[in-house]
């Protein structure tokens, strides 16, 4: 009785807070200062066709690599964790179908290319690296939805993860070295606005991020399937 009371109170509190903000809501119709300086400098600053691209990979670097650092935490935490379950000795993994499998060796290629794309093309349009990682992560999803008891190459993922994580944080030192800041993208030359070899260093550093989220969001779908029995 008494739960169910304090359930009750606790919706009517949030139906409170919630028709007090909603009665005191306005719709912002224009920007604030910050924010009308990224619009207006971007471009020249910058030379990300994308905002959202400058924004994240150059003016808030060090959010970004704290964002890199959370999730490379994370998935460490996620493995470990599993891995001390121990693995099935007697999985009995449900085969695959031939339509799921068919699919899996014609989309697996492409899905993988259009994550590569994804990144590569976060300062021109929308995506980025965490977006093109994790679509890269969707087709190993399939691989492993369509090879329920393969073994995935965890050695390359790791060192994939390896060599992506530290290209990101030297890219990143390399600016503060020649006196510019972290993650600063003008130690390259900025190219022609909307071009694909244009604003600086973004390009590369999205890359280094769209592999190392990949590798990450892969390695846990691997030890999660290692654990899987369908039994």
């Amino acid at each position: 009785m008494f739960k169910k009371l304090f359930v009750i109170a606790l919706v009517a509190g949030f139906a409170v807070l919630l028709w007090s903000y909603l009665r005191h809501y306005s719709e912002r119709t224009t920007l604030n200062d910050l924010s009308t300086y990224y619009v207006d400098n971007t471009a020249r600053e910058i030379g990300a066709a994308n905002v959202v691209t400058a924004i994240v990979v150059t003016y808030r670097g060090f959010d970004t690599l704290g964002e890199v650092t959370i999730l490379f935490v994370a998935a460490s935490l996620i493995a470990m964790f599993l891995k001390s379950m121990g693995k099935e000795k007697s999985r009995n993994a449900r085969p695959a179908s031939l339509i799921l499998v068919t699919a899996q060796k014609l989309l697996f290629p492409l899905i993988l290319l259009f994550g590569v794309y994804i990144f590569i093309n976060g300062h021109l349009t929308p995506g980025g690296g965490f977006q093109g990682g994790s679509v890269i992560a969707t087709g190993f999803l399939l691989w492993l939805m369509a090879n329920p008891e393969g073994h995935a190459p965890q050695s390359l993922l790791n060192t994939i993860e390896s060599i992506s994580g530290f290209g990101y944080v030297a890219a990143g030192l390399f600016g503060l070295i020649l006196g510019l800041g972290f993650l600063d993208n003008r130690f390259m030359g900025l190219g022609t606005l909307g071009h694909l070899f244009s604003a600086g260093v973004i390009p590369i550093i999205y890359s280094f991020i769209g592999l190392k989220v990949g590798a990450e969001l892969s390695n846990v779908l691997h030890h999660l399937n290692e654990i899987q029995n369908e039994e």
